[in-house]
Parts: structure tokens; C-alpha cells; sequence
């Protein structure tokens, strides 16, 4: 028992000098209404101060407390907060190879992304380009495949997209631009205003669940899918170079593995708490719409213009973009038999009323 005491003893100081104590702060780009996107930040900061005993302590900042939401990457990389949870496409501006560690369009599911992220070596990848912007980043959450936005009207054939004014992230834009859109990328809490006063046409966000809080349906009713440009988008945690590597190991490590938690979390969650939210959505007057084969087949030509355009002026994008590509044309021949074929059947039992309720 003395032995057992003394131990406990001398174990506290050994431990408070491997556990320093670390506060950073965190912008986020979402607001804080959105507890599945924004709560990716909090989960982390939750996460590493249980598992720490409040020696990590992250401090979380929403879209436009600290900077304004489109901003968080880059108050990251100079340094005005230690880290950011943000979205990668919303740098592309600043150099369209941001992009690849958020979505591409026609590439990933959330599933086929975590595959290539972690044992594809995309993390790696990505951060090899990020070293040149003073930062380093793990996945922080994915939404799964997004819906295709809110549209005024009917969007039937290409004819349709004409001067369109849309709310649209990331590279998807320089995509759909070549069908006649007129792309913007505004942050998540200033959608609603410009579809309200028709500042824009039609906008995508999320999905069900999240969408249904910003209200969308009721300024814009036909509600799209799917969001072909995001088939997996990997919401990310940007960390300043500088921060990181003056971190101890073990922290480095609990960061890594509270990300990926998070990662996972977000999923599920959304996983969880779409199919309600839609059903919600259709009840109170949004009118689902797919998609046309020639809107999709337009937007895929359109697509695959741009990367060869992007690859030839930028190394960075076309390393990365070659690596998914590989991956790609693997896992879509994989899903052909297993998990495609099961969730095809179970859909239709559900059509043939086979499901049927429990008991």
C-alpha cells in the first residue's frame, strides 16, 4: 500500500511536465446554429480537454466572431488563431489546389474519401501541398453526398441554367459556369438574405437537416439532388506549421485521433438526421426534384474540362488529383457488387412495400 501511495506520488509532476498546458483558438467558418458542421469544432475542443484533464484546451470561435467564415484558413496560416475548421474548397481562389482535400466534383462518397484519406495517402498529399501556406490539416468532418441545392424554379435542361445566379463552393463553380451559371460563393449564415431578395436564384448548402434550419424552402422550393459536385466533401482542422510542430507527441497524436473521431461523428450524425429532415422538408413544401441525365452528363463533360485545365497550370492540383483518380476507377468497379447491389435490393423491398414495420 505504501509502495502503491509513493507511486502516485511521483507520478503527478512527471506527468504535468509532459502535459503542458496549451490554449489555442479556433475559427470556425460556420455559424453556430449548425450544430452537425459547426459542432465539428466543439467536438474536437471537447474531446482533447476530457482527454488531457483540461491541459489541451481549444477555444472555439464561429463564422465571424474572430474573422469572417470565408476568412478561417487564412487566419490560420498567418497565424492570427492557432487553428481553423473549415472547409479546404473555400481557398481555391487562392490556389485551386486547396480544393482537393475538400471535394471535387465527380469524385468521392464520403466512404470512398475516408478510404483514399487515410489509407490512400491523402492526408499526406494534402499536407505536402499545405506546407507552402504554413499549415497542416487532418479530416474533421463530412457530410456525405450533399443535395443539389434550393432553385426559384424548375431547373429541366441545360437551357435552364442560363445566367442563373448561384450560391455555389469551391471549384463547382468554374464547373458550372461553363454551363451558363453565375457562380458565388458566399458563407453559410448570408444565404438566406440573398435568396430572399433574389440577390441570387438558387443556392446549395448542405443537406436536409441542415438546410431545413436555414429555411431555404420557403424563398426557393425545388430542392435538387444529387449535389454531384459533392459527393464526400471533407470538412477539415487547419492547423498553423508553426503551432504544430512546437506540440508535444502525445498531443499530436490525441489531435489525430480526436479528428478522426470527429470525422467519423459528423457522418453518422448527418446519416442520422437526414432522412427525418427531409421528410420535414416535403411536408412543409419543398418539391424534390432529380437531377436530368443531361444536366449531369453536361456538368461531368464540363467537369473533367476544367481539371485538364487546372492540372495544366497547377502541379500542386494535378499530383493530387492523378492520386484520386487511380483510386476512383478501383472503388466504382468494387461497388458494383457489394454494397450497390444490397442497398439496390433493399430499396426495391421498399418500393414493393416488403420493408414493412417491425413486430
Amino acid at each position: 500500500g505504501a509502495a502503491a501511495a509513493a507511486g502516485g506520488v511521483l507520478a503527478a509532476p512527471a506527468l504535468a511536465q509532459e502535459a503542458p498546458q496549451i490554449n489555442w483558438r479556433l475559427a470556425s467558418s460556420f455559424p453556430k446554429s449548425l450544430d452537425t458542421i459547426y459542432g465539428g469544432g466543439e467536438e474536437l475542443s471537447q474531446r482533447l480537454s476530457e482527454a488531457t484533464d483540461g491541459r489541451f484546451q481549444i477555444q472555439v470561435f464561429s463564422a465571424g466572431e474572430i474573422v469572417p467564415g470565408l476568412d478561417a484558413i487564412n487566419a490560420a496560416t498567418d497565424g492570427t488563431v492557432e487553428c481553423a475548421h473549415s472547409v479546404g474548397y473555400y481557398n481555391w481562389g487562392k490556389d485551386p489546389a486547396f480544393a482537393c482535400g475538400a471535394d471535387l466534383p465527380f469524385t468521392f462518397s464520403a466512404r470512398s474519401k475516408a478510404a483514399f484519406n487515410y489509407h490512400g495517402g491523402g492526408i499526406d498529399n494534402y499536407n505536402a501541398f499545405l506546407e507552402q501556406y504554413n499549415l497542416v490539416s487532418y479530416p474533421g468532418g463530412n457530410t456525405g453526398t450533399q443535395m443539389g441545392g434550393w432553385y426559384r424554379k424548375e431547373i429541366n435542361t441545360l437551357a435552364d441554367l442560363q445566367g442563373l445566379k448561384m450560391r455555389i463552393s469551391g471549384l463547382a463553380g468554374r464547373v458550372v459556369e461553363k454551363l451558363g451559371v453565375v457562380p458565388q460563393q458566399i458563407a453559410g449564415g448570408d444565404i438566406y438574405p440573398s435568396l430572399e431578395r433574389g440577390t441570387i436564384d438558387a443556392a446549395e448548402w448542405v443537406g436536409p437537416y441542415d438546410d431545413s434550419k436555414l429555411g431555404f424552402q420557403k424563398v426557393a422550393p425545388y430542392y435538387y439532388y444529387p449535389g454531384f459536385w459533392e459527393g464526400g466533401p471533407t470538412v477539415s482542422f487547419f492547423v498553423n506549421k508553426g503551432q504544430w510542430d512546437s506540440l508535444p507527441e502525445n498531443y499530436k497524436s490525441l489531435f489525430r485521433t480526436a479528428a478522426q473521431a470527429t470525422d467519423q461523428n459528423m457522418l453518422a450524425k448527418y446519416d442520422y438526421l437526414n432522412p427525418t429532415a427531409l421528410k420535414e422538408l416535403v411536408g412543409t413544401g419543398a418539391q424534390l426534384r432529380s437531377f436530368s441525365e443531361e444536366i449531369l452528363m453536361a456538368s461531368y463533360a464540363a467537369a473533367n474540362e476544367v481539371y485538364a485545365e487546372v492540372s495544366a497550370e497547377n502541379e500542386s492540383f494535378k499530383t493530387q488529383y492523378e492520386a484520386m483518380l487511380q483510386f476512383r476507377d478501383d472503388w466504382y468497379l468494387y461497388q458494383q457488387t457489394a454494397e450497390y447491389t444490397f442497398d439496390t435490393f433493399m430499396m426495391i423491398q421498399q418500393r414493393n412495400g416488403g420493408l414493412g414495420q417491425a413486430g
